[in-house]
């Protein structure tokens, strides 16, 4: 598939935002039928292929994780043209094996959130017509996040191949019996991102992974201080470098495979999970 049929949204959390990475970047604002995104799309090229990226929480973090406007920032993004979405996520560790500064390439999530709309086909007019139930047994691109993982590797970076995150609420941490409970789950890491924005991705057809940047072990370990925003600081900025160089390695490499299979399955999948309203 040539690079004029792939185009790549990168949706930055903490520490990823820098229109820098883009080259010949221009920003263009949009309206959606749900609002506006969090900030302005900032379109541009990495390596010749068309990128675009987007503040998750707004550029100075001015949006709590509840309040940012998923559904909005995903129509945004498949409204411009992007058949792939490379995000990032600032997450806790919920397990020993997993370090402040790894990596995790996320293939399953656990949804803890409660306020937060979760489809685009709600019923009104501004909607898609019907009633999507989409399947979330694989909600992560397995190519995309394959892709990911081997960049990863060749630079040297630490990083899992896979993991559970668990999204909670927010803004707020857990309590230490509620991380002590995440950890006996067997989740590897914990977020406040994940949910919806994976599953909007899910509805609109596009290959979506995550990188998730471990910053701290929670609460639930006893002989770790529990996570507060100064010890998530410490490593933010390497954070930031190693999820930038993956996936600056990682895009030309998606371009140089054929997606149109995949993409048209994408397509099709949606679509055979979405029931259209009868006709009397």
């Amino acid at each position: 598939m040539s690079t004029d049929k792939v185009m790549i949204g990168i949706i930055g959390g903490s520490g990823m935002s820098n229109p820098e990475i883009l080259k010949n970047g221009k920003e263009v604002s949009l309206d959606t039928p749900y609002g506006k995104p969090s900030d302005a799309l900032v379109c541009g090229e990495i390596e010749g292929v068309p990128c675009v990226l987007l503040s998750r929480h707004g550029r100075g973090h001015k949006i709590n994780p509840t309040n940012v406007n998923y559904r909005a920032n995903l129509w945004a993004l498949h409204q411009v043209g992007c058949t792939h979405l490379l995000v990032t996520t600032a997450c806790g560790s919920l397990q020993p094996d997993i370090h402040p500064a790894d990596i995790v390439v996320i293939d399953q999530f656990i949804d803890r959130t409660q306020k937060r709309e979760q489809t685009f086909f709600d019923g009104k007019p501004i909607s898609p017509l019907g009633l999507c139930h989409i399947p979330m047994a694989e909600p992560f691109c397995p190519r995309t996040r394959k892709i990911l993982y081997n960049c990863a590797k060749e630079l040297g970076i630490s990083c899992h191949e896979k993991g559970t995150i668990l999204t909670i609420e927010g803004p707020r941490f857990s309590s230490r019996a509620e991380s002590k409970l995440w950890n006996s789950w067997g989740a590897h890491c914990i977020n406040m991102t994940t949910v919806p924005e994976v599953i909007l991705a899910k509805e609109l057809g596009l290959c979506y992974a995550a990188l998730a940047l471990v910053t701290d072990y929670d609460s639930w370990k006893d002989d770790e201080e529990a996570v507060n925003v100064q010890n998530v600081r410490k490593t933010f900025q390497t954070n930031a470098t190693n999820a930038t160089a993956v996936i600056l390695r990682a895009i030309p490499q998606i371009v140089k495979e054929d997606w149109a299979a995949t993409i048209e399955e994408n397509k099709k999948f949606v679509k055979m999970n979405t029931l259209l309203p009868h006709c009397n």
